[in-house]
């Protein structure tokens, strides 16, 4: 059956012909020639066109030189399919827009003012991670941003640039540059590298864009709403196995950020003075702008009729002076005039909804309404003095072992990790009883017991500099039981963050993260038992929620896609009736990664797939690596994902649940016997399977994507070779790498083949939310995927009989996927009916496939001992390459 015609948009064709005539201009006609010509045979291979079935045609006349300029060149092209499809919109999602989401709810006889209340306590946070999956260098994407910028002045028509530059020349001398821009990392990350990372999507994408966004869904609703959507980070605060995230990466983070968002609004100050040129000889002002003019400072009689310059010249000054207060730098451009600093935000919104209110009391409030201004009081409403949350995330074994070690010191208990559950629980109550502090200045802890109650008195002091806004949430990995949660309050009450009492209160919520499957299925004894705490119950309902952190990378890593995935989504809906009891509002936190193995997929589709009953408005997700520069590299993308994060939630939160009660007990007893079968098919191979950790190992390229200088963690949490240390992200980034995605649908074939009732599973797929996403999120991982590429790195292995049995199994494991799921969905080709995706994974599959082909043998050089150091500089090429091509692979 031939293969349908690969299309491609203009824009691909427009900047694949400007890559091209770059490699020939900049690499000589040789490259060019040899590159186009393994380019157009591995299309005609993909396309079906006879006499082009050579596997790796070309390849092998390339000479070290040309190889590492070669794989420069397919992923430049990689790089560019993606904007321009990005452009193109191909990944936006249909109807995901707030308009629409309110429309969708009208026709259920939900109107906007249950819109506006669920929104006036609702909490949507995009939450920006430093994992290390982006590959590329932040001077390729920001080469990338200018050329989409270029590109959509060449789409209104323009020829020049506002500086006088040519359009097309423009676009032509950017790709030039990226041809020229070195690829790799030469140094490790830094923390301070990251956060400066996250400022740059927070300054230029999110500042601008959230207020933008705010005035669309005012005029949608009708009513202004809630500042509902605010971006938070863990970059800085999150040390789960980094050793190098301490109290002063911390602090530099929530500095740097206050830096950030300040100049910012010192920025707007600065055009809004500009544009407020009202003069008192043609209108009048209110006695509170008045005050504020006359408070200024500003003397110059230029501008002695011009009020609301004034009182903008001493808001500025003003706001100066709390820069320099709050960070101990002046900002950028200060103010000559000397003025107090605000003592918080609330006083610095107050003095801008005054000039507000002057401006409405003329002409029908014309002026007040948008504009700078009210991009402005948005924008400090939703960012602060500290621009995005902070989380603190530790493991909770590191807390029992400084808890155990600060009881020990103080006389309390000497082997508290001898204790059990209980006994632990009754102890720590105890201590979070009374105001005594554990920790003395004249005993000397442990380097890791200091470095923990340095960072959490750094939180405190953070939150006395920032406002409580800086730091919410404190995440505790591999939480198992109360006693991990109580840990974290006695730590907070060493900084003053905790405070007992008849009424207790607690500035910093304790969030339990579950990770593995047995945790998952323990959630719901662990949040009852929390909840049933009289000091715990206490906080809670004078907070209103309490949070719990899901885990999509580790438990996946545990269990396999399907169970992963199933027990997500049961662990989600088991808790609803705990928190209902507790009269406590659920916050549940997804820790989903870029790939379809860690949650990856349509962030649209997988909230409007939770559960009903589990949202409630309030939802946090995690936004790391690749996805970071995909989502929120442009205005127009940040803006698209945003308003679908936004729109989903509402959805998922205010439509009733379409599935039949009798309909989800059936499919429930289905799925449970589903995710078992799939558990067994996938511990088998992965865990009970002898040798499949050297399998593993030596097929895929792990040994040197560790080599990638891509982020400041280590990529084990222990230092062993064990699966159970690996990361999830290198786990998941590997098999991506070998075109494998095993981690995307390994044991789900023999799940789908073996179930007796294919017309119920069938059934399923037509009508339940959570297979249609799940399945969709498989199909395309399946779609990437390719046996027969590899099948190339399973001849890494040096066991030749065990590598070729273990990869039997994987292949016959790749096949019953590919088959049940055709089976279920009735379509006779993966992703036909997804003909827009199905497209884009084509047009890349001949550019990825003689990169792997080139990576593999490299691997087999460099494994054999060949020291040339453009071999070890070629596999890092293609790592990066084939993960921009792949986009969603970490």
């Amino acid at each position: 059956m031939p293969r349908p015609a690969i299309s491609q948009n203009p824009d691909i064709r427009y900047l694949g012909k400007l890559l091209g005539d770059v490699i020939r201009a900049y690499g000589g006609e040789t490259l060019f020639r040899r590159t186009e010509y393994i380019r157009s045979t591995s299309v005609d291979r993909h396309r079906g066109v006879a006499g082009a079935d050579a596997i790796d045609p070309g390849l092998d006349a390339l000479d070290l030189d040309e190889t590492t300029a070669f794989v420069r060149g397919f992923m430049l092209f990689s790089m560019l399919a993606n904007l321009a499809e990005d452009r193109q919109g191909i990944a936006a999602e249909p109807g995901a827009d707030l308009a629409h989401a309110l429309e969708r709810l009208a026709d259920e006889g939900i109107d906007g003012d249950q819109a506006i209340e669920l929104l006036g306590h609702a909490l949507i946070a995009p939450v920006l991670t430093a994992h290390p999956t982006e590959v590329r260098r932040k001077s390729m994407i920001d080469h990338r941003n200018r050329i989409a910028e270029l590109m959509k002045l060449r789409d209104g028509g323009a020829t020049e640039t506002a500086e006088g530059d040519l359009i097309e020349e423009a676009i032509h001398r950017q790709i030039a540059l990226l041809w020229q821009t070195r690829t790799l990392r030469r140094e490790r990350l830094f923390v301070a590298d990251e956060v400066e990372t996250a400022l740059a999507y927070l300054r230029d994408t999110f500042l601008p864009v959230l207020p933008a966004l705010y005035a669309r869904w005012e005029r949608a609703l009708g009513k202004r709403p809630a500042s509902f959507l605010r971006p938070g980070s863990w970059i800085g605060g999150d040390r789960d196995g980094n050793p190098f995230v301490t109290a002063d990466s911390l602090t530099l983070a929530l500095s740097r950020s206050a830096e950030t968002v300040i100049a910012w609004y010192l920025d707007a100050l600065h055009g809004l003075g500009a544009e407020l040129s009202i003069s008192t000889e043609l209108a009048e002002a209110s006695d509170a702008v008045l005050a504020l003019a006359d408070a200024s400072g500003d003397t110059a009689k230029s501008r002695q009729d011009e009020p609301y310059r004034r009182a903008i010249t001493g808001l500025y000054a003003r706001l100066s002076a709390t820069h320099l207060a709050l960070t101990g730098k002046a900002p950028p451009r200060p103010s000559p005039l000397q003025a107090e600093s605000y003592d918080g935000l609330e006083a610095f919104r107050a003095d801008l909804v005054e000039i507000a209110h002057g401006l409405a009391g003329a002409g029908g409030g014309a002026l007040s309404s948008g504009g700078a201004l009210g991009r402005l009081i948005r924008a400090v409403e939703t960012f602060g003095f500290h621009l995005a949350t902070l989380d603190m995330r530790q493991n909770s074994a590191v807390h029992e072992r400084v808890v155990a070690e600060l009881l020990s010191v103080a006389g309390v208990e000497t082997d508290y990790a001898a204790l059990d559950e209980e006994a632990r629980v009754t102890l720590l109550r105890r201590e979070l009883a009374t105001p005594r502090p554990l920790s003395s200045p004249h005993f000397a802890y442990s380097e890791e017991t200091a470095g923990e109650l340095a960072i959490v008195r750094a939180a405190a002091e953070a939150h006395r500099r920032y406002g409580a806004d800086c730091i919410r949430n404190y995440i505790v990995s591999m939480a198992q039981d109360v006693s991990d949660l109580l840990e974290v309050h006695i730590l907070l009450k060493e900084a003053g963050l905790y405070r007992p009492g008849d009424t207790p209160e607690a500035d910093i919520m304790a969030v339990p993260l579950f990770e593995t499957i047995g945790d998952l299925e323990n959630a719901t004894i662990v949040m009852g038992k929390w909840f049933a705490l009289p000091e715990i119950a206490t906080i809670t309902r004078a907070r209103g929620h309490q949070e719990v952190m899901i885990g999509y990378s580790d438990s996946n890593k545990d269990g396999g896609y399907l169970t992963s995935t199933w027990g997500l989504h049961q662990a989600s809906r088991a808790l609803a009736p705990v928190f209902a009891q507790a009269g406590i509002g659920m916050q549940l936190f997804h820790g989903r990664g870029g790939a379809v193995g860690r949650g990856g997929g349509s962030s649209f589709a997988a909230i409007l797939a939770q559960p009903r009953g589990t949202v409630q408005g309030r939802i946090r997700i995690t936004e790391q690596g690749e996805v970071i520069a995909a989502k929120y590299g442009t205005r127009e993308s940040a803006a698209a994902n945003l308003e679908a994060i936004a729109s989903a939630t509402l959805l998922a939160s205010l439509e009733p649940d379409a599935l039949a009660e009798a309909d989800r007990a059936r499919f429930g007893a289905a799925m449970d016997t589903l995710s078992a079968d799939a558990f067994r098919a996938y511990r088998g191979l992965v865990y009970e399977t002898e040798g499949f950790r050297s399998f593993f190992r030596q097929m895929t390229p792990i040994a040197e994507i560790a080599t990638l200088k891509i982020g400041s963690r280590p990529s084990s949490r222990k230092k062993t070779d064990a699966i159970e240390d690996l990361r999830a992200i290198p786990w998941v980034f590997s098999w991506a790498q070998a075109r494998v995605m095993l981690p995307g649908w390994y044991g789900v074939g023999e799940a789908l083949t073996g179930f007796k009732d294919q017309g119920l599973l069938r059934e399923m797929v037509q009508s339940w939310p959570f297979l249609q996403a799940a399945l969709a999120n498989m199909e395309m991982v399946l779609a990437k995927s390719d046996m027969g590429i590899a099948a190339r790195y399973a001849g890494l292995v040096e066991d030749k009989a065990a590598g070729e049995a273990i990869f039997g199994r994987i292949k016959d494991g790749w096949q019953a996927a590919h088959d049940g799921l055709l089976s279920v969905t009735r379509q006779t080709r993966l992703l036909a009916k997804s003909p827009a995706l199905d497209a884009s994974i084509r047009l890349r599959l001949p550019y990825i496939e003689p990169l792997n082909l080139l990576q593999v043998e490299l691997l087999k050089r460099h494994r054999a001992g060949e020291a040339d150091p453009r071999i070890a500089e070629g596999i890092q090429l293609s790592i990066n390459a084939i993960a921009t091509a792949l986009r969603n692979s970490g």
